[in-house]
């Protein structure tokens, strides 16, 4: 028998884009269910399409001149010992996935965790910290509209106010901060380390011009400007002082989030469906979103599930809660799986046991706060 061999970039490619690639045969599949009319112009949010785009551009700008590389490294070089440098790391990540997004926040600070443990000779809390920062990543984009991809959906979908949206999340935020703080403190013990010196610096005139587009993206998710107006400044500006930016972008996301409103718009459309899920988030819509992003991840469950229920304070509440658990929960998550199995080879069967037990812990916790709160 001939062995058929796939080119290694397909495979990278596949493995790499698991969830965009499930969302479009999804998507596809409900085609032949509900063909496709003019009612399919009705299924996108171009405003979170665009608000997603401008934020991860101007992002990815910013990382270019090692903005966040800078920042982060002037934070931690200020801690001497091994568990203030771990609980710098994991803030550091917890306030950068909300300003950056949490997909984003990892990618930029899991290499500066890798970077400070492996030249402080302090691998062995490697794992610990990837996993505090991956908690610290989907859990501290909560508090703002544009933390987490799911968050800016339901945020334009509902038209939540902004005073409201943080009183929703500012519990539960506040309590993963004091979870996150309580397991550095007892996991990490208090051992002297020191960080190389790099001579790095910034380029003054695009850190000005990247800031005040990053503030421009703001402004447009908190409705502050049309958001057709970044969706032309930025990529403008841009083009000019950095096109690797634009390709740098996060496509991928976007297209993960076209195909699921493809597929949520149909479903929707889909009588036994529509009675199924109204049933069930009318039972708990907490619960069931939590449980929908054990299996299918947050962003797809806050797409999906928005079509079935109005309950957006308890929607919004499970799809960032729902974050934290299994592996598949949250996008971010497979980031960090990625990045450390990378850097660790056959330590896979540790890690997924000791994420498990620090992100049910989590879990079991925050849920039942919510709950009770």
């Amino acid at each position: 028998m001939h062995r058929i061999h796939i080119p290694m970039g397909i495979t990278g490619f596949v493995k790499k884009n698991t969830v965009m690639l499930v969302a479009f045969v999804a998507a596809v599949v409900t085609c032949f269910i509900v063909p496709p009319d003019e009612a399919y112009l009705d299924y996108f949010d171009f405003k979170t399409l665009t608000c997603l785009f401008c934020v991860l551009a101007v992002v990815c700008a910013l990382k270019n001149i090692q903005f966040f590389y800078m920042l982060a490294k002037k934070i931690v070089r200020v801690f001497k010992n091994t568990r203030l440098c771990v609980l710098a790391l994991v803030y550091i990540t917890f306030l950068g996935s909300m300003l950056i997004a949490n997909d984003m926040a990892l990618l930029t600070f899991l290499p500066l965790g890798y970077f400070v443990l492996t030249t402080t000779q302090k691998t062995k809390h490697m794992a610990f910290t990837f996993i505090m920062q991956n908690i610290a990543a989907n859990l501290g984009g909560m508090l703002t509209p544009f933390g987490n991809p799911q968050n800016l959906y339901l945020y334009t979908k509902f038209q939540i106010p902004n005073l409201e949206f943080m009183a929703i999340m500012a519990p539960p935020f506040v309590l993963s901060v004091l979870l996150i703080t309580l397991c550095c403190i007892l996991f990490v013990k208090p051992e002297p380390m020191e960080i190389k010196d790099e001579q790095l610096s910034l380029p003054v005139g695009r850190t000005v011009v990247y800031l005040a587009l990053f503030l421009l993206a703001i402004v447009i998710v908190f409705r502050g400007i049309p958001y057709w107006i970044g969706l032309v400044v930025i990529p403008g500006v841009l083009l000019f002082m950095d096109r690797k930016s634009l390709k740098m972008v996060d496509y991928p996301l976007l297209l993960t989030f076209v195909f699921f409103f493809v597929f949520s718009g149909n479903m929707a459309r889909i009588d036994a469906v529509r009675q199924l899920f109204s049933m069930l988030l009318e039972k708990s819509t907490l619960l069931f979103s939590v449980l929908s992003c054990q299996v299918i991840s947050n962003v797809p469950s806050a797409i999906l599930l928005s079509q079935f229920t109005g309950n957006y304070r308890e929607l919004l509440l499970g799809v960032n809660i729902g974050g934290v658990g299994t592996l598949i929960a949250s996008l971010a998550s497979l980031i960090t799986f990625r990045e450390y199995t990378k850097h660790n080879k056959g330590k896979t069967i540790y890690y997924v046991l000791l994420f498990s037990a620090f992100n049910f812990g989590f879990l079991i916790v925050l849920a039942l706060f919510v709950m009770l709160f």
